[in-house]
């Protein structure tokens, strides 16, 4: 697979599809020498995972982050940019999100408030931080700051919002993810595609 970044930042990293991710990276043949493994909750009961994998690889940097949070966002950027000393962020992979089990009719408002901040608010905060960032980076590598941005739909994978009952494993999912984000061109922004790089019409 060829190289997909210097350093990539993925949030919600901390279990499933992120924590994946996250495994995969660094387990490539020439890994990204920055991986910024981003949760709400790192030092909670939920990183143990996240931090374990961190302990037998340096290039993993977990850091603090509420997608939600603008203050959050702020203070993760900060940590990114001290890593990176001025050569700004490659590849930003947003996977945080949560789901409602809940129907139409019985969903709270508070509930769906929530969803909303986290699965849309979330990812525009986290990429607009990420914008700002990248500027520092090299003009002929970002040629001109024509950066690529597109969604990948997983599948339906067997993870805690996936459940038991989906038929892709974790692992199968993020190899078909990261083989999609090694093919990428120009002709790919803006697109939807799904994890075996097929596109889905908007």
């Amino acid at each position: 697979m060829a190289v997909l970044a210097r350093s990539i930042l993925v949030t919600g990293s901390n279990r499933g599809i992120g924590l994946e991710l996250v495994k995969q990276l660094v387990e490539m043949s020439d890994p990204p020498e920055h991986i910024f493994a981003t949760c709400r909750d790192p030092d909670g009961p939920r990183g143990r995972a996240l931090h374990d994998l961190a302990d037998k690889h340096p290039s993993i940097h977990v850091v603090q982050l509420e997608v939600e949070n603008q203050s959050s966002v702020k203070a993760a950027v900060a940590i990114v940019q001290s890593y990176l000393e001025g050569k700004g962020l490659n590849l930003l992979i947003n996977n945080a999100g949560v789901d409602t089990y809940d129907t139409l009719q019985t969903v709270e408002q508070q509930e769906m408030l929530c969803t909303f901040n986290i699965n849309v608010v979330g990812p525009i905060l986290v990429v607009k931080a990420a914008l700002n960032m990248v500027t520092a980076c090299l003009a002929v590598e970002l040629k001109g700051d024509e950066i690529l941005c597109i969604a990948i739909h997983p599948g339906w994978v067997k993870t805690d919002m996936g459940t038991e009952k989906a038929p892709l494993t974790v692992q199968h999912s993020v190899q078909g993810i990261l083989k999609v984000l090694a093919s990428l061109s120009s002709s790919s922004t803006g697109t939807l595609l799904d994890w075996e790089g097929r596109r889905i019409f908007w």
